[in-house]
């Protein structure tokens, strides 16, 4: 049972300015999923700095992860920086330790040797991805990005070494084609996805801990009976408009602990590197299917009214690689 949360938090490289075109990604070779569960272990968790201000004054306590591609020994190589907007594409990249061989020996967490998140920097297209990994290291997995711009992608992995940490590496990938920028939706605490909605109470506060409750309900009815998705009934990610700045937090207690129950509530316990705008998106799993409900907030100021209207979810669910 998780008494708190685990977090990880790593920020992405300054967005790229993006012209109206861009190249064509190349073709890919098929792989090999990987199989048998285990779970989550460890994500460094963010503090504050000395007099815990740091967050509040906009600054970070350490260097933040995924703001790098290359960390600790081990470098994201992104084999296909560019693909085509609108057209379904094999994302492949390698993993490469400070001698540049393949990484090929992960420990897995959360049922997956690797995560692995895509992001348009105007935080409107989301995606949560479990690529699959072939013999000699490489990752690979089909992806059809809607709109052209600028994205990101982390990988979140721990190589299968002792004392090894859990990291996260960032890229930049380009989806080729007409660019229209679209402002950050507005802030909200209710998010509509499938005939789901899903409420938001408490304040992603900088520099300091708190819970952030997300509550589902369908048809008016609260949702009792959540599927565990990766060992967990929901998982959060929370993303800083800018940079792309990156908490990924896992939810107080788990299935089977005998304390947690499977709805309507989930729970998490996170803490912003600093003030500003965030999109949160919270996946769960009910009557077999992965969902995505996405939600804007500031840290550092005060939580907004309930909204008189759900926001709908756009083009941030669906995107769940198994």
């Amino acid at each position: 049972m998780h008494a708190g949360l685990k977090i990880t938090t790593f920020a992405a490289a300054l967005a790229a300015t993006f012209g109206t075109a861009y190249g064509v990604g190349k073709g890919l070779d098929p792989v090999v999923e990987d199989s048998t569960p285990a779970r989550h272990e460890s994500h460094s968790e963010a503090s504050p700095s000395p007099g815990g201000g740091g967050g509040r004054a906009g600054h970070e306590s350490e260097p933040a992860g995924g703001l790098q591609i290359s960390e600790k020994g081990y470098t994201l190589d992104l084999e296909t920086p560019r693909v085509a907007a609108g057209r379904p594409a094999d994302l492949r990249f390698v993993i490469r330790d400070d001698d540049g061989r393949a990484v090929t020996s992960y420990r897995r967490e959360h049922d997956k040797e690797l995560h692995l998140i895509v992001a348009s920097r105007d935080l409107g297209t989301y995606r949560h991805l479990h690529p699959a990994r072939a013999a000699d290291g490489t990752w690979s997995i089909p992806v059809d990005l809607p709109r052209a711009g600028g994205y990101r992608v982390f990988a979140d992995f721990t190589p299968e070494k002792k004392n090894a940490e859990n990291l996260t590496l960032g890229a930049d990938l380009a989806a080729s084609g007409p660019y229209e920028p679209q402002p950050v939706p507005a802030p909200n605490t209710t998010a509509r996805i499938d005939g789901y909605e899903v409420a938001l109470n408490g304040a992603l506060r900088p520099g300091t801990a708190g819970e952030l409750t997300l509550k589902v309900s369908r048809n008016g009815k609260p949702v009792t009976d959540l599927q565990p998705y990766l060992g967990a009934y929901g998982h959060l990610v929370a993303l800083r408009s800018g940079d792309l700045a990156y908490l990924h937090v896992h939810p107080n207690g788990e299935p089977g602990d005998g304390t947690t129950e499977p709805g309507p509530a989930v729970s998490f316990t996170a803490t912003a590197p600093s003030s500003g705008t965030y999109r949160l998106f919270l996946d769960f799993k009910h009557d077999g299917k992965v969902r995505t409900a996405a939600f804007t907030v500031r840290a550092g100021a005060a939580a907004p009214a309930a909204d008189d209207e759900p926001t709908d979810v756009h083009e941030s669910s669906g995107g769940h690689g198994h």
